[in-house]
């Protein structure tokens, strides 16, 4: 991990006993430049939107410890739709508190954070189809993340306000999401089936073909093919 991250993380677990208190804002920021022992300077020069990139930086931690409990488990054995439900489980049991996650949902609501708040949705379901080793490279890629941010952002909310006895009800709502899904993926592979409405979608689906997953590329200026950060 390079300094510039190590920072981060040292500002990060600074702001979390002042989060509840204060969200995920300027004050929070100062208090664990303070805690930390820090210059604002050099804590600028890490965050310079303040408390937006700790709460940034919380949510990735997040889909980090997520993707760690993970490779405990063997994901083979499971269908697909409890691959599923496991990763979004295992992405809310790695929250210590719903108050820490409550404040950042607050503060990605607001009309200027909204597109950061969609970029970290985003980012947690291409994690979690990752790591379920999802092969796909046309327009499913998209589809599938587009989905999932859908039911994870869903559950999220209900679970902020779930005190059901070990969090039963977030699982069965979960459950239910899932499932409104696979009726989805059902309702279509009937239409694929259906010799006429096959036709139907066949210029469509042409065009949807030329739809491609985004490549990483390594010929940007300034970047070094293979260069571990």
């Amino acid at each position: 991990m390079q300094p510039y991250d190590l920072t981060k993380e040292t500002l990060v677990d600074a702001a979390l006993a002042h989060v509840p208190f204060d969200a995920w804002g300027e004050e929070t920021f100062a208090a664990a430049v303070r805690d930390a022992g820090m210059e604002m300077a050099h804590a600028r020069a890490v965050c310079p939107r303040g408390g937006l990139d700790l709460a940034i930086a919380f949510h990735q931690r997040g889909d980090e410890a997520m993707l760690e409990r993970l490779q405990d488990h063997d994901l083979s054995a499971l269908k697909i739709r409890e691959r599923i439900a496991l990763a979004v489980r295992t992405r809310l049991e790695v929250v210590d508190d719903k108050d820490l996650v409550r404040r950042g949902t607050t503060l990605f609501a607001l009309p200027q954070n909204a597109g950061e708040g969609a970029r970290l949705i985003w980012g947690t379901s291409d994690a979690i189809w990752n790591a379920l080793g999802d092969p796909s490279r046309d327009i499913n890629w998209y589809t599938k993340r587009a989905t999932l941010a859908g039911v994870y952002s869903a559950t999220v909310l209900f679970w902020l306000g779930d005190d059901s006895p070990g969090g039963q009800a977030t699982s069965e709502f979960l459950d239910r999401r899932i499932e409104d899904v696979m009726r989805i993926e059902k309702a279509k592979a009937a239409v694929r089936a259906n010799p006429v409405l096959s036709r139907l979608m066949a210029g469509p689906n042409a065009l949807l073909s030329r739809i491609k997953a985004p490549e990483r590329r390594d010929d940007f200026p300034g970047h070094w093919p293979n260069h571990e950060k």
